[in-house]
Formats: C-alpha cells, sequence, structure tokens
C-alpha cells in the first residue's frame, strides 16, 4: 500500500515497521498488561521513492533518531490504545518528511553601493561630532 506524504512523495507501507512494546508511566494495571506503545522503525537508506536531498535533510532533521544502521526510530507511548499511539507515530514521521521536502532558500550574498557606504560614513562622522561637542561641555563645566 503506497502512503502519500505531500502532493509529490510517497513511501511504501512496506519501508515501515511497527512492534509494540509497554508504556511508562500512569496507566495503572492497563500499562502493566498491554503493549501500548509503538516503535516506528523508517529504513531510511533503503527508501527508493525519496530523493537523495530529501533523504540528507530529513537524516539531519531526525537526529538522534537516526541509528547507525540508516533507520529512523520513532516512539509513541503518550496514548493509552495503540491505534492512537500508531497514528502518533505515523504522523510524527510524516510531519518530519514533509519538513524535509522544503529546500532551504539560501542567501545570494551582496555587496553594499556606494551611496549605501556613503551614508554610513557620513552618519559615522555626524554622530563623532555631537559625541565630540559633547566631552568639550563637560571639560568647561
Amino acid at each position: 500500500m503506497i502512503l502519500q506524504v505531500t502532493p509529490r512523495l510517497v513511501i511504501d507501507e512496506s519501508e515501515l515497521s511497527e512492534s509494540f512494546i509497554t508504556a511508562s508511566g500512569p496507566g495503572g494495571q492497563n500499562v502493566n498488561k498491554v503493549a501500548t506503545a509503538v516503535q516506528l522503525r523508517f529504513n531510511l537508506a533503503a527508501c527508493a521513492t525519496l530523493p537523495p536531498a530529501v533523504k540528507s535533510r530529513l537524516a539531519t532533521i531526525a537526529g538522534r533518531r537516526l541509528t547507525n544502521d540508516g533507520e529512523i526510530v520513532i516512539t509513541a507511548n503518550q496514548h493509552r490504545t495503540q491505534l492512537r499511539n500508531r497514528e502518533d507515530a505515523r504522523t510524527r514521521l510524516f510531519e518530519m518528511i514533509r519538513e524535509a521536502a522544503i529546500a532551504p532558500i539560501y542567501r545570494k550574498p551582496t555587496r553594499p553601493t556606494k551611496a549605501s557606504k556613503t551614508r554610513r560614513l557620513e552618519a559615522k562622522s555626524s554622530r563623532a561630532g555631537i559625541k565630540k561637542l559633547r566631552n568639550n561641555r563637560d571639560l568647561e563645566g
């Protein structure tokens, strides 16, 4: 089954693997009995549908969630049910992919014009003159 991440990016559901683990925290006996937490694994290195530029940005965004084997591991245990935790984990993964799909806009460095340099120097000398006048008054009084 194909999962639509963005209008242009899709990933195959077979590239995702989910395992269910027992959650920690509040929940009483339910937490001890039922494996509601989800550990979602997405093999970024083996994914053939994502472009290389998106893969490299996604690796940066994933940070410590990226393993040495090239897998992104997301653990979701905020909700009490497996279904909600599965949805949460997938939503978080898709948000990361959407963020990586946006190419950064690089600023083209420009040089200041001659007029702007002149204005800056005139403002500096004007300000220096004002400070010089203040200094002379302090010496007289």
